[in-house]
């Protein structure tokens, strides 16, 4: 079989691995309406007290009455053409609910991510280039602090120094106009990423380290290739794939955990949406925004994938050699 048939093969897999994927994601997260305790009609009266005619009537209009299968494939349906159903809370179409809310978590998850990619690789090829040395087990130490420290906890720290005790950003809301919504930003931006970057300095700093011991690195010194050649030519660039496959797996699964981070501050986003849905049963929100972000993790993961053997031609003359 040539490359280019290979290659073909590879990416039908991939693709019959997403819409797998997609599929059961969907079945289970439609299931989870059901799973829940209680009549799905008694959720929608909201505690008033309703006639057994009026919930069979709720039960007709919303399609309960209808077997399991039938109503899944139904919403199936409506989810392939872009149509989530309509929030029982807002009493919108639930992609216009999610939409407007969408910018927002956009831009925090944008912000974060750039901390992440900037602070975490810098700081990791800092711990790995002075390793043993002062530098090293102070930025150890941090990372240490910071993977354990929880985004509720490191936001309401940055809220009550940052915010209200010194004055310098807002704690709470979007903000309005361009400059003011970075403003608005930078804290939650900060207690978003804290964990991610410690995840990304430790990957950085292994990576680093495991290039820096290569046969190849130590022929190179020995020829006296300048110090700062030798990293960016033998030891970032073949350091790059793992970093950037970890790093792209934690900003796609960031959207779970901008919930806690945008209701901490007051932020009307995607995740406060998503906390405030649960909260009150609005159960066609949930979905659609669990059945995103499962959808934005496995597509990222795919880019990985592709990504891969560009960024490390080892892999792709491994996948050769098979």
């Amino acid at each position: 079989m040539n490359r280019t048939a290979t290659r073909a093969l590879d990416g039908l897999r991939r693709l019959a691995g997403m819409a797998t994927t997609l599929l059961v994601t969907s079945f289970l997260v439609f299931s989870s309406l059901y799973l829940a305790p209680g009549d799905p009609a008694s959720f929608l009266v909201r505690g008033r007290s309703a006639s057994p005619q009026e919930l069979a009537e709720i039960r007709r209009q919303y399609g309960f009455d209808q077997p399991f299968l039938v109503r899944y494939g139904h919403w199936l349906d409506q989810v392939l053409h872009g149509d989530f159903g309509r929030s029982y809370i807002f009493h919108q179409d639930v992609g216009s609910v999610i939409w407007s809310r969408l910018p927002a978590t956009l831009l925090l998850v944008g912000v974060s991510a750039l901390l992440i990619a900037v602070v975490g690789i810098a700081a990791g090829m800092a711990g790995a280039l002075r390793r043993g040395k002062r530098t090293d087990s102070v930025l150890m130490l941090l990372v240490t602090v910071g993977a354990a420290a929880p985004a509720f906890v490191v936001a309401v720290l940055l809220r009550s120094q940052f915010g209200v005790r010194l004055g310098w950003f807002p704690t709470i809301g979007n903000g309005t106009g361009v400059l003011d919504r970075l403003h608005h930003v930078v804290l939650p931006a900060v207690a978003l990423s804290v964990t991610f970057v410690a995840l990304v300095t430790r990957v950085t700093r292994s990576a680093m380290l495991e290039e820096l011991g290569r046969e190849h690195v130590e022929v190179s010194v020995s020829r006296g290739t300048p110090r700062w050649t030798m990293i960016r030519c033998h030891v970032l660039r073949n350091a790059l794939g793992p970093i950037v496959t970890v790093s792209a797996l934690l900003i796609s699964g960031m959207l779970v955990s901008t919930s806690i981070v945008e209701t901490a501050f007051g932020m009307s986003g995607v995740g406060s949406l998503l906390v405030q849905s649960v909260n009150q049963m609005d159960f066609q929100v949930v979905q659609a925004i669990v059945l995103l972000v499962v959808a934005a993790f496995v597509v990222v993961n795919a880019l990985v994938d592709v990504a891969h053997p560009l960024i490390d031609p080892r892999v792709a003359a491994a996948g050769s050699a098979r």
